[in-house]
């Protein structure tokens, strides 16, 4: 069985630090998110509060666009 040399190894947790900043909001929205209970987060200790990519990435999806001259006017 070969070993893959360079395994991608991701972080499956990050801080609330981090994924303010991947995802352009503020730690405070963050913070509301969770306490809303729309965002799952773990504590461990007394500061040290954690959020999983796959969480974020439900909670921040991309809003679909449209294609802006499908709405323009035929006369």
């Amino acid at each position: 069985m070969a070993v893959n040399p360079n395994p991608r190894v991701e972080a499956e947790y990050i801080s609330l630090r981090e994924a303010a900043h991947i995802y352009g909001v503020s730690v405070d929205t963050l913070r509301r998110r969770i306490s809303e209970g729309v965002l799952p987060a773990v504590k461990s200790g007394y500061k040290l509060i954690r959020v999983r990519i796959a969480d974020l990435d439900r909670v921040f999806r991309p809003m679909p666009t449209v294609d802006p001259n499908e709405f323009r006017y035929h006369w």
